[in-house]
């Protein structure tokens, strides 16, 4: 069983820069892949950054690509790095794990098996 939280969402300008992270407590040991996957108002989740367990790979969709940095600091602990933010990254920002396949950078939303309860990020023009 894996719980996971997010902190560090809020509200910036566009332009500017916010940094969450995502804590996971796991009761038995193991890697996880880790992920970011957001969702605005009206609109499917969508995959936003992805990491292995060792941070290794790392993968990130076409929108965010050079703006938005994934990092891990240890096993449990992932942030996102967010620059140069526009109106349309407004979303709930989710922290997802794969226990499955740790050594991967896991792009597919129905491919996590953990979710924690997301961080609100707010972009204002």
């Amino acid at each position: 069983q894996v719980e996971l939280v997010e902190s560090g969402g809020g509200l910036v300008q566009a332009g500017g820069s916010l940094r969450p992270s995502c804590t996971a407590s796991l009761l038995t040991s193991r890697n996880l892949a880790m992920g970011w996957v957001r969702q605005s108002p009206g609109k499917v989740r969508e995959f936003v950054a992805a990491i292995s367990w060792n941070g290794g790979s790392t993968l990130y969709s076409g929108p965010v690509k050079d703006r938005f940095a994934i990092s891990r600091a240890n096993a449990s602990t992932m942030f996102l790095r967010m620059n140069s933010l526009r109106p349309e990254d407004t979303a709930v920002y989710y922290c997802a794990a794969d226990i499955h396949r740790p050594w991967m950078a896991v792009a597919g939303v129905e491919d996590y098996d953990y979710w924690g309860p997301g961080t609100q990020v707010t972009v204002s023009s």
